[in-house]
């Protein structure tokens, strides 16, 4: 969860069910990387569901045109605007 969170932190997109990658134990079962791995129900599984939801993710993401920029600035937020809001102070 560290790496996930550190990865949307610094602005990647995170697909739900996004935990199919494993060094070691894959959940219930033999390792990915070990005898039985590849055929792992919970692995195959984890990585099916991730899969998908990355490309529909992706497909929302192109639809749309991008990730908007509006309400998502450094730099205006500085300046005092409070996106969709009206500003108190702005006479």
């Amino acid at each position: 969860m560290n790496i996930l969170y550190s990865l949307q932190h610094l602005g990647y997109v995170i697909p739900p069910q996004a935990d199919a990658g494993w060094l070691g134990e894959a959940g219930p079962g033999p390792s990915y990387l070990g005898p039985g791995g590849p055929e792992n129900d919970f692995t195959q599984r984890n990585t099916t569901f991730m899969t998908w939801n990355l490309m529909h993710l992706a497909r929302m993401i192109k639809d749309a045109g991008g990730i908007a920029a509006h309400g998502n600035q450094r730099s205006e937020w500085d300046a005092g605007c409070r996106f969709d809001h009206p500003n108190p102070l702005y006479r």
